[in-house]
């Protein structure tokens, strides 16, 4: 039998989102809103948006291909994306993933939904499998594209995108320290029924329900571990927008010392960076605030262990931790990524919304022109042919 005592954890992390964005200022101002409501009320500053040649599995390529080499496609053997933005209500998008990476073929690949949370599940899935294949590999990715509508009371909160992590024993980054604590609860805060174009929510019980779950599994998880928040050098938060994982920390951080409160809070806005300047990317949303908080933190080191709380509404809530392992610093992509949010072009408010508008006939052979490394190349017989670089 073998080892299960293996470390198994995040070995290489990216996110990748479209080359578009709206201000948000831009955005305020078009539906006679004060900016200050956007900026400071939800804590956003951008939001990404994509052309209808760009979906979940050109974002979920893109990402896993910055951190793919020639023998990690090899060693995969699961392919596993979570998504609420499914293109098919058959066929895995991670099917099509595999494909276009060029991963072994021998590898199984499943697509993974609960609302935000499924990543969590693959995370989880993957620990597990790399537990009793030390020498095989898991590639996780989180993709979805946030959409409410036009003019809609969430607007502000759209966006999209896509995190790539690839699961391996001996992990550079972040061993899982395999002490999750779930919550489920049959809940209407959020839901989509097949065949509606955008989710149904109920927005000031959505909120309430998710820092009710976050005190739920936190106290759970101190129970279970005798752990406290002094323990911990940040927690991530699932962040549709980025002002709601304060809302769940603030108050249960109100009878900790000054200390911890002023260092996890600080904690908590490096987490965020990334998140503001992008939006909601539903099952990616923790793992970019994860990125973020990895890339932006100078208070982080080896042996540092990191809260993450994980929200899917409808609802299952989760709580784990992950341990910084040491050189982590030097496979993170900071540089990277803050070239790619940098290089996106700004739309105008009357360009977001044509882009929102445009829609794909599947019913209508088409081809399209868009140079990015993956995008939709030709609509023909009612399925997506995908371009690759």
């Amino acid at each position: 039998m073998k080892n299960i005592e293996t470390t198994v954890g995040i070995d290489k992390l990216a996110f990748f989102v479209p080359h578009y964005y709206v201000d948000m200022t831009d955005l305020a101002i078009a539906r006679n809103v004060d900016p200050a409501k956007f900026h400071i009320g939800i804590g956003q500053d951008q939001m990404a948006v994509n052309p209808i040649t760009q979906d979940i599995i050109t974002f979920a390529t893109s990402a896993a291909d910055q951190i793919l080499s020639p023998e990690d496609k090899k060693a995969v053997d699961m392919v596993i994306v979570a998504t609420e933005s499914s293109v098919d209500e058959s066929k895995a998008s991670a099917v099509v993933v595999h494909g276009l990476l060029g991963i072994q073929p021998f590898a199984r690949s499943v697509e993974m939904k609960e609302a935000c949370y499924a990543a969590t599940a693959g995370l989880s899935l993957a620990h597990d499998f790399v537990a009793l294949h030390p020498d095989r590999k898991v590639l996780v990715i989180a993709t979805d594209i946030a959409k409410y509508g036009l003019k809609s009371g969430g607007e502000p909160t759209q966006g999209g995108g896509a995190v790539a992590m690839l699961i391996s024993s001996h992990p550079a980054i972040l061993a899982l320290n395999a002490d999750n604590v779930a919550l489920t609860q049959d809940i209407y805060d959020f839901w989509r029924p097949t065949g509606q174009a955008y989710p149904s929510v109920d927005g000031k019980f959505s909120n309430s329900v998710y820092i009710d779950a976050f005190s739920q599994v936190w106290d759970e998880y101190c129970r279970r571990n005798d752990a406290h928040f002094a323990d911990f050098s940040a927690i991530a938060f699932h962040t549709p927008y980025t002002k709601m994982g304060k809302k769940a920390l603030l108050p249960k951080l109100e009878t900790e010392p000054e200390a911890v409160q002023k260092h996890l809070m600080a904690q908590f806005e490096s987490g965020i960076v990334y998140n503001r300047r992008v939006g909601n990317l539903y099952t990616g949303s923790l793992y970019l605030s994860l990125i973020s908080l990895l890339e932006n933190s100078e208070q982080l080191s080896a042996g540092d262990k990191i809260g993450l709380f994980s929200y899917g509404s409808g609802t299952v809530a989760e709580f784990f931790t992950a341990t910084l392992v040491p050189g982590f610093e030097k496979h993170l992509r900071k540089t990277e990524h803050e070239a790619l949010l940098n290089s996106r072009v700004k739309l105008s408010i009357e360009a977001y919304e044509s882009m929102f508008e445009e829609k794909i006939d599947f019913n209508h052979n088409t081809k399209f022109a868009d140079d990015a490394a993956y995008s939709i190349e030709e609509i023909k017989d009612n399925h997506r042919i995908y371009r690759q670089k």
